[in-house]
């Protein structure tokens, strides 16, 4: 049986922390800037949202953990439309804290693509679903969108059927909540799912990122909100990436590090993994051709010098064993991190964020632009490829323009000529949805 992938870190002590001195902690806390949580995404708007014919408070139809998660909706109807009719629900994506449903509006919408506007000429009333804890549990935000569902069934004047979907972490949440009301033989009345480049597989955050995260929380806690990491450690971060670390100092496997990502993946198995009734359709801002991006394995994106600080973090190398992602000195080695059967995640074809830039922002270093944004959602990931989401792809430079039709869990699916930011409207991706809606 072959060897999960995992991390190994080396420091002088049982942890980083007692290895540091007060005075190379607070080197490190200079170094690593203080600028909220790195990887969570600001929306800014763009335009001004129209006021919606309706707003929804929202309350999820059923507890997960013991809590029931809640959200709201804004309904935007269709041109000429007096009441919802041809109701579309699209839900928010993976973020921190709660969703701006105006500022969705704004991304939606914005240039060449004008979405939102589109799909309202087209008769189609646009429903768009947002949670108060974008970063909770997939489950419970899942429960949020089952209740969306029910209300459009109760609102919609005559009987055409919903189509129902999300874009990042929206798709993945809604895809379970048509799942699980099929599985109670609930008539959820969708006729169409989508998902907008969602992570059906997994997601990717480079795993030393993440450990800079951790790490500086560890030297200089926040008091007054989630620090760097807050996102990280978050349930749906462990419920949807593809390989996880729990702290700066962990050493063993990546992909089964969190017990959480393992239940979620029971749990939608336990619902039948896709909704059976709909046609699903699927939509993903990186490129089919299996072409490698411009982030080579193992290249240093940071080396940063803060006397007598030295701190290099690396683009993750191509498998291998022992592999160098990140080292800190002070002099002499006190913090090493090396991975080993890790696939080169960063430059593979798939929806970009630029993790490397933010951070690099944060702390106040210049970085080439070419390396500011990594792969997040590889391709195969987004056109959900038919195999195991515990299982890392044996190719994630699949050329996917002939891939039969029982090769992926979808009906159809659609990539960006290139690879484009993550969630990102292409007017590509936009154009080819509309044709699918088309006859609906």
């Amino acid at each position: 049986m072959a060897q999960e992938p995992r991390v190994d870190v080396e420091t002088r002590a049982t942890s980083l922390r007692s290895s540091l001195t007060e005075e190379q902690a607070e080197h490190i806390a200079d170094a690593l800037g203080d600028q909220g949580v790195w990887f969570a995404t600001p929306r800014p708007r763009t335009i001004d949202a129209p006021r919606p014919d309706h707003v929804w408070d929202l309350v999820g139809d059923q507890p997960h953990q013991g809590r029931t998660a809640t959200g709201r909706a804004t309904v935007y109807l269709a041109e000429g439309h007096a009441a919802l009719t041809r109701p579309l629900i699209l839900a928010d994506g993976f973020n921190y804290g709660p969703s701006d449903l105006d500022a969705l509006w704004s991304h939606f919408n914005a240039g060449a693509p004008a979405f939102l506007d589109r799909l309202r000429g087209m008769g189609i009333d646009v429903i768009l679903l947002g949670f108060d804890q974008r970063q909770t549990y997939i489950q419970a935000n899942a429960a949020v969108a089952a209740s969306c569902v029910r209300r459009a069934i109760q609102e919609r004047q005559g009987d055409l059927p919903l189509v129902v979907g999300g874009v990042s972490l929206g798709g993945l949440i809604t895809r379970y909540a048509l799942a699980r009301l099929e599985s109670e033989g609930v008539d959820h009345q969708t006729d169409k799912y989508f998902s907008y480049d969602t992570p059906h597989l997994g997601a990717w955050i480079p795993l030393v990122l993440q450990q800079l995260a951790y790490l500086h929380e560890s030297v200089q806690p926040r008091s007054d909100g989630p620090g760097h990491a807050g996102l990280i450690r978050s349930p749906a971060a462990q419920q949807l990436l593809w390989g996880w670390v729990e702290s700066e100092d962990y050493s063993g496997p990546v992909t089964s590090a969190s017990p959480l990502r393992a239940e979620f993946l029971d749990d939608l198995r336990g619902v039948g993994s896709f909704p059976m009734r709909p046609y699903k359709l699927g939509l993903a801002n990186g490129a089919g051709d299996g072409a490698a991006t411009g982030l080579e394995p193992g290249t240093p994106v940071f080396d940063l010098h803060h006397d007598p600080l030295q701190l290099t973090a690396r683009v993750q190398p191509d498998m291998g064993e022992l592999q160098n992602v990140g080292t800190i000195k002070f002099g002499a080695p006190l913090w090493v991190s090396v991975t080993s059967r890790v696939p080169a995640f960063d430059g593979a074809p798939g929806g970009t964020l630029d993790s490397w830039g933010r951070v690099a922002d944060a702390i106040g270093l210049p970085i080439e632009e070419r390396l500011r944004a990594g792969c997040f959602v590889p391709t195969v990931s987004a056109i959900a490829l038919a195999q195991d989401p515990l299982q890392w792809p044996a190719d994630l430079h699949r050329d996917l323009a002939d891939l039969p039709k029982d090769e992926t869990f979808l009906d159809a699916f659609h990539c960006d000529p290139a690879n484009s930011a993550h969630g990102s409207m292409s007017e590509v991706l936009v154009d080819w949805f509309l044709e699918q809606l088309a006859g609906w």
